[in-house]
C-alpha cells in the first residue's frame, strides 16, 4: 500500500480545493497516484471540488529585496486580507523577489521553476506555491516583477505589504527616498508629461469634449449664447494639459512642500530620476463583490423547488 504523506494531500488540496480528509481519501483509493486521485474527486464531489486556480485573488503583498546595485520589486496575490499577515504567504513573496534579484527570470514562468523549499514544499517557486494553496486553503498567485539593474542608484518604498515603490536616480538619496513617498501618496502615472501614454490622452480629451458637448446643450436650453468652435477646442486642449501636469511627476506639487514641484525640488538638491515604478496591490483586479441578500433569496428559491 503506497504510504500517503501530509505533503501529498495538501498538494491535492491545492488542485482540487477539496476538504483534507476527501482528498487523503482519494489519494488511499489510487494508491498515491495525484492523476487518478483528482480524477476521483472531480466524480465523487463534481463542482464541490472546483480549482482554487479558479478563484480571484485581488489581495496580496508587494515585497523588495535588493543586493548590491540590483533590485526587484514583486507582487503575490491571495484571496483575502488574512492571509496576507501569514508568515507562510510573507517568506514566499520574499523569496520570490530575492529569486528575481539572483537569477534574473525571463517571466513569471521562469521565475516558478527557480529553486526554493518552504515548510517541507519545494524543490521550486512554483512548488511552494501550489503546496501553500493546500495547506492555507487559499489560492494564490505570483502576478508580476520588475527587476532594477541598470546602473542607476535605487530608493524604494514601502507603504505596508500594499504599495511600492522603486525609484532609479542619480544624486541625493535623501531627496530619491521622498521621491518614492511622493510617488506611494500621488500615484503619477509617468515622469514628464510627454512620457503620459498616448490611450490616456486619448481618453481624457474625450471627456474634455464630452463635458464641453454638455455645457453647450445646457447654453442651448437657458437660451444662452454658445461658445464658438475655436473657443471650445482650446478649452478641451487646456483641460488635458492640466491633467497632464496633475498626473506626471515632475509637474505635481511636492507632498512635503507644495510652494515647489518635485521638479524644483530635485533640482535644489541636485538630484535625477531616471525612472520610477509603483505597485499597489490588487490594481486593475475585479474584486468579487458578495450580494448576501441575493445569495439568500437564491436558497430559498432552490429550496422551494427542491419540495
Amino acid at each position: 500500500m503506497a504510504v500517503i504523506t501530509a505533503r501529498m494531500v495538501a498538494e491535492l488540496r491545492g488542485k482540487t480545493d477539496a476538504p483534507m480528509m476527501e482528498c487523503k481519501r482519494a489519494l488511499t483509493e489510487a494508491e498515491g497516484d495525484m492523476a487518478k486521485a483528482e480524477e476521483i474527486l472531480r466524480v465523487r464531489l463534481g463542482s464541490k471540488a472546483g480549482k482554487a486556480s479558479s478563484r480571484i485573488t485581488a489581495e496580496g503583498v508587494v515585497a523588495y529585496q535588493a543586493e548590491g546595485a540590483v533590485g526587484a520589486l514583486f507582487e503575490i496575490n491571495c484571496e483575502t486580507d488574512f492571509v496576507t499577515k501569514s508568515d507562510s504567504f510573507l517568506a514566499l513573496a520574499n523569496a520570490a523577489a530575492a529569486a528575481v534579484v539572483k537569477h534574473n527570470p525571463a517571466d513569471l514562468a521562469a521565475l516558478g521553476v527557480c529553486a526554493y523549499q518552504q515548510e517541507g514544499f519545494g524543490p521550486t517557486l512554483e512548488d511552494v506555491r501550489k503546496g501553500l494553496i493546500g495547506k492555507i486553503g487559499e489560492n494564490m498567485t505570483f502576478r508580476r516583477f520588475k527587476r532594477f539593474a541598470d546602473g542607476n542608484a535605487l530608493a524604494h518604498y514601502l507603504h505596508g505589504t500594499r504599495i511600492g515603490v522603486v525609484v532609479e536616480y542619480q544624486g541625493n538619496e535623501t531627496a530619491a527616498k521622498d521621491v518614492a513617498m511622493h510617488v506611494a501618496a500621488m500615484k503619477p502615472v509617468a515622469l514628464a508629461a510627454q512620457d503620459v501614454s498616448a490611450d490616456l490622452v486619448t481618453r481624457e480629451r474625450s471627456v474634455a469634449a464630452a463635458k464641453a458637448a454638455e455645457d453647450a446643450a445646457v447654453a442651448t436650453a437657458a437660451g444662452k449664447p454658445v461658445q464658438s468652435p475655436e473657443i471650445v477646442t482650446k478649452r478641451i486642449e487646456g483641460g488635458v494639459q492640466k491633467y497632464l501636469k496633475e498626473v506626471s511627476l515632475l509637474n505635481q506639487p511636492f507632498v512635503k512642500n507644495d510652494k515647489q514641484s518635485v521638479e524644483q525640488m530635485l533640482k535644489a538638491a541636485g538630484t535625477t530620476v531616471k525612472s520610477f515604478t509603483l505597485y499597489v496591490v490588487g490594481e486593475g483586479i475585479e474584486k468579487k463583490v458578495d450580494d448576501f441578500a441575493a445569495e439568500v433569496a437564491a436558497q430559498v428559491a432552490a429550496a422551494q423547488q427542491s419540495v
